[in-house]
């Protein structure tokens, strides 16, 4: 009941003001901002970085997989890389599948 009492209790109020636009602008521009700064920016750093790990990869690096597979690189082609990963077995991936690249020698140590 006193739902109603406070809606008619409302009708005999002017009716209210909104906030003006710019106030809605000022949210929505700071909004953004934040996702910006958040998500956006650091996305593309990290995604940066890795273009230019993987546009660095040569003969002899040894490097580590997404999938968690270390090898050392026999061959780079202009998308893929050819990585040796134990007694002359030599496996085929994508450049981007390539997560870091590791010190030398990380391979025979492990």
């Amino acid at each position: 009941m006193g739902f109603f009492v406070q809606s008619a209790w409302a009708q005999g109020q002017a009716a209210p003001q909104g906030a003006p636009m710019y106030v809605n602008l000022l949210m929505f521009g700071g909004l953004f901002l934040f996702m910006y700064l958040l998500i956006i920016r650091p996305q593309r750093k990290r995604q940066k970085e890795h273009q230019n790990l993987v546009s660095s990869l040569k003969k002899g690096d040894e490097v580590l997989l997404t999938s968690g597979m270390l090898g050392k690189i026999l061959k780079v082609d202009e998308n893929y890389v050819v990585l040796e990963t134990g007694a002359n077995i030599e496996l085929k991936f994508q450049k981007s599948a390539v997560h870091a690249v590791l010190p030398k020698g990380t391979v025979k140590s492990i």
